[in-house]
């Protein structure tokens, strides 16, 4: 089954609880692993990795779910993708996030390109990405994101086509803020089939996130 997560913000940035609740609270729902991945620019990416980083390394090894360090880097100018993925690898960050081209927000044009050019993890909610940028994603190993998150939504079918024909790696994830937003294993994966995902690919999808996180 399908139970991982790793996209979830603390109110470290724009969520509502802190990084233990939220890990408690997606533990209850059925989650194996989640990542902490809260957003980050220039203004706070170096307090929010020592935060981050801190709370992982104090994380219990035996917890019932593991918790993995992680960034969304989100609204920048798409020339601070590279300087800023590298410092935060650099700091001990384990899945750098790109806030990709959503069709909700206004995100500066060519940010899915120069994001997927950069030492990043997850391209997240790419919106309408094209067939370039979806190729560069396949060629760099990023995984094109799958999301429950409202808006950021809208265009999951569009991904899945996208990455189904040029064969780059998906991922789900919740991209939660509050409570609400965290949702079952099983609620997260009726999405991905709703938007076109095969019970096949769901299979690939769990192991391609599994192999990733063995890394």
């Amino acid at each position: 089954m399908y139970n991982y997560n790793l996209h979830a913000h603390t109110f470290l940035s724009d969520g509502d609880l802190l990084p233990s609740e939220v890990a408690v609270r997606y533990l209850a729902k059925g989650y194996k692993a989640i990542a902490i991945t809260d957003h980050a620019d220039y203004s706070n990416i170096k307090p929010l990795t020592k935060a981050i980083v801190e709370f992982y390394r104090k994380w219990p090894k035996d917890s019932l779910i593991k918790v993995y360090p992680g960034i969304e880097l989100t609204h920048l100018p798409p020339a601070q993708f590279k300087p800023l993925a590298k410092f935060a690898r650099k700091e001990g960050i384990k899945v750098i996030i790109a806030h990709g081209e959503t069709t909700t927000e206004p995100v500066v044009k060519d940010t899915n390109r120069l994001a997927l050019e950069a030492d990043i993890d997850i391209l997240a909610h790419p919106g309408k990405i094209s067939d370039e940028d979806t190729l560069l994603a396949k060629k760099r190993g990023v995984f094109l994101e799958v999301t429950s998150r409202r808006g950021h939504s809208n265009t999951n079918n569009h991904v899945i086509k996208q990455a189904r024909k040029f064969g780059a790696k998906l991922i789900l994830n919740n991209d939660s803020h509050s409570p609400e937003d965290i949702i079952s294993p099983q609620e997260l994966a009726a999405i991905g089939i709703q938007a076109g995902l095969t019970e096949v690919e769901l299979d690939k999808i769990y192991q391609d996130v599994t192999d990733f996180l063995k890394k």
